[in-house]
């Protein structure tokens, strides 16, 4: 699919809705190719993730109260629903998002839908909210489809690729309709096949569709806001974790642990890993059409679903400083990390090609995590030491490697 473009986003991550201040934005304007455009997140973009937020803050609720592997597992699984259902709509907004008044209309109802989502989110398996959790999503795939539709009436040289997201995103909304008259855990296994099918479209466009950019600014900017967004679970984690245990000196202990693997995760994505990921594909004419933009999108899934799990865990080992965890609660954190980081040598090492750029950072501080994890029976403020101790040291090693490295980035 893809030519590198030419645009750069900015300094503002507003800057498309304040492109001239005597502009009004325009009542009709029909769909075109943007990823030539000078463009950056929109404030419209920016209200839309935040009802996703609220999706991922109900799973974690949800999490807290069902702290073991059914719980873990179900959060998994609606996060990678909630996840898809962002991905594929800013896939849209990549390309074609001209922001009239159509498209602002429609782009609000689709933040209602996932409103829905969000309230039904906790009790969306096993309980009272699944049909209302299974409309939303299938009201944003249905305004979705409409939008391709739209797309596709008017720039006919993009039409194989329009095809194809357009079928995917049918699919998946019939098969999810299908799932609202079936028992569970049939309607559960049809969710994860809807979603199948949806994750697929990406890869299917770039192996059949035309050379169809990607707006290689735009896209990275939009990744990022996210990111940061789930990392505030972190920080409101913290928060919580302090209040609810009313200063306890351990708790405050492990609250100041926590925010130091939060802010560690937050520098090892936004100023080394992840920067040098979104440059490896700025700075590719063919990282669309190679499928190494492909890798950058898929990548950041375990990596957002590391930090969402992250806030759950630092809460718990906040409440819990001195052993009444249970298993899964103590994964949580440690997996958590785990994840994130694993996310982060995707992006890396999918971007570039080159997955000797993962080792040994970040990708020896894996099996750290992991055996964290597995000692971590007894005192869990000592494994959240050992893990703020050794996020710093990552941290700290990434520095030394990102100064080495040959890939410039404008981050420090």
């Amino acid at each position: 699919m893809g030519d590198r473009t030419a645009g750069h986003s900015g300094d503002h991550p507003d800057d498309s809705d304040a492109a001239g201040a005597d502009e009004r934005t325009p009542l009709l304007e029909p769909p075109r190719l943007r990823t030539g455009d000078d463009r950056g997140a929109t404030r419209l973009e920016l209200f839309f993730d935040l009802a996703y937020v609220l999706v991922i803050h109900q799973l974690a609720l949800a999490l807290n109260d069902d702290l073991g592997w059914h719980g873990v597992a179900v959060f998994t699984g609606l996060f990678g629903v909630t996840w898809w259902s962002w991905v594929t709509t800013t896939l849209y907004a990549n390309r074609f998002d001209t922001n009239d008044i159509v498209y602002r209309v429609l782009k609000l109802a689709a933040t209602f839908a996932v409103a829905v989502m969000a309230a039904s989110a906790s009790t969306a398996v096993g309980g009272d909210g699944t049909v209302a959790f299974g409309v939303g999503y299938i009201a944003t795939r249905v305004i979705l489809a409409g939008l391709y539709l739209r797309a596709r009436r008017h720039i006919s040289d993009v039409r194989v690729t329009l095809n194809l997201y357009f079928a995917a995103t049918v699919t998946s909304a019939a098969i999810w309709a299908i799932a609202l008259l079936t028992p569970s855990p049939i309607t559960y296994i049809l969710w994860g096949i809807g979603i199948a099918i949806e994750a697929m479209a990406p890869l299917a466009a770039t192996r059949w569709g035309p050379d169809v950019p990607l707006h290689l600014e735009h896209l990275p900017e939009r990744f990022g806001l996210f990111v940061i967004l789930v990392l505030g679970e972190s920080i409101s984690a913290v928060v919580l974790g302090m209040q609810d245990t009313h200063w306890d000196w351990p708790s405050t202990l492990v609250a100041a642990l926590g925010f130091t693997i939060a802010a560690s995760v937050w520098w090892m994505y936004f100023d080394i890993g992840g920067a040098e990921a979104k440059t490896e594909i700025q700075d590719d004419d063919s990282a669309v059409g190679s499928g190494r933009a492909d890798g950058y999108i898929y990548g950041h899934l375990p990596l957002v679903l590391g930090a969402a799990l992250l806030g759950v865990g630092i809460e718990q080992y906040i409440l819990h400083p001195v052993g009444e965890l249970t298993t899964a609660g103590r994964w949580i954190l440690c997996g958590g990390l785990a994840l994130f980081i694993i996310g982060v040598c995707a992006i890396l090492g999918w971007s570039s090609s080159n997955w000797k750029t993962v080792i040994p950072w970040p990708a020896l501080a894996i099996p750290v995590v992991l055996i964290v994890g597995l000692i971590d029976s007894a005192i869990p403020y000592a494994s959240a030491i050992v893990l703020a101790v050794g996020s710093v040291l990552v941290v700290v090693t990434g520095i030394v490697r990102r100064r080495r490295s040959p890939v410039e980035t404008t981050e420090t």
